[in-house]
């Protein structure tokens, strides 16, 4: 698989990064897969040519970051083999300062972190959210610190607004602190609110998309169909996914299952191409319950759509409200 620079930066990526939020405890979601199940997907991947990874902290509470930090130990014989990131936010359990931003939670939460990923420092640190109790110059210079401190190669942010990933941008570079090298947004066929203006802001400052819910959630791979048919497990229970879609997405996904009928390929594989082919994107951040999921992604970073082709995946597209954030 080909391997790119992560933004600007001088480090290399895979064009797929497999998110690892669906490798966890069973008992969360009906979707998660435990470690044993999720071996030979990450197997794959890696046999592929992936060697990016994504996490988070706050996935199965913890129980994700074992996970991978487990699987890819036993897959890659040296850890500057693979880039690896994590996130950094939500609760983590029930005290005061079990989540947020504030510097007590970043300097904690990254020790705890790499303790269950069983390494001594990530490539990618990420805040998975923006923080509205907490001053940006204090989140900012907590982040300087963890990478001062080689605890994290990078650092790098979520779904916000452009005029916060502007102002946490701009304390950093007068401050002489650390910047965010990536941008982790959602972005997909039937969400692409994102160019408007987070998009432009990143190709005009070097900063590498890494979208999240490429598929979203599903709905373009044809996981439900107009009226509320659901097709998965994961599309029975994942109730977030009715927040950020409506009936009228169902227009682009007419549009993608038509170009990909024929391509004579899956869904799923048009989709992700068409993310791919976008300037502005380093890798989008794919999950996968089943090896079929995994070898449509690799596909994907091979297929080239054509002018015409991409016009009609974007003509029934309608606006969205900012949705995401939080």
């Amino acid at each position: 698989m080909e391997q790119v620079r992560l933004g600007t930066t001088g480090t290399k990526v895979s064009r797929i990064c497999l998110g690892m939020m669906s490798y966890g405890d069973p008992g969360r979601r009906q979707w998660f897969l435990g470690e044993d199940a999720a071996e030979p997907i990450v197997r794959r991947a890696v046999e592929a040519g992936v060697t990016f990874f994504d996490t988070a902290d706050m996935y199965s509470l913890g129980a994700s970051e074992e996970i991978t930090g487990r699987l890819l130990s036993r897959m890659f014989e040296h850890r500057d083999d693979y880039v690896l990131a994590t996130k950094v936010y939500f609760p983590m359990g029930p005290a005061a300062n079990d989540a947020g931003l504030s510097r007590k939670h970043v300097a904690s939460s990254i020790d705890a972190s790499l303790r269950r990923l069983g390494t001594d420092y990530v490539d990618l640190y990420q805040i998975h959210r923006w923080d509205y109790e907490t001053p940006i110059e204090e989140t900012m210079e907590a982040l300087h610190d963890v990478v001062r401190s080689g605890k994290a190669r990078y650092i790098g942010a979520s779904s916000m607004y452009a005029w916060q990933f502007a102002k946490a941008q701009h304390v950093a570079e007068t401050r002489g602190w650390t910047k965010f090298v990536t941008m982790q947004n959602h972005y997909n066929l039937v969400y692409r609110e994102e160019e408007r203006e987070m998009i432009p802001l990143c190709l005009d400052q070097g900063v590498g998309c890494i979208p999240w819910s490429p598929l979203a959630r599903g709905l373009l791979a044809g996981n439900r169909e107009r009226g509320g048919e659901r097709n998965t497990v994961r599309a029975n229970s994942d109730a977030y996914a009715d927040d950020l879609y409506e009936e009228a997405d169902f227009d682009v996904v007419d549009a993608v299952r038509e170009v990909a009928a024929e391509r004579g390929v899956p869904a799923a594989q048009i989709a992700l191409a068409w993310l791919l082919g976008k300037p502005a994107v380093t890798a989008p951040i794919v999950g996968a319950t089943k090896l079929g999921h995994m070898e449509d992604a690799v596909a994907a970073a091979d297929l080239r759509l054509d002018e015409k082709e991409v016009a009609r995946l974007e003509a029934p597209y309608r606006p969205h409200p900012v949705n995401g954030h939080s």
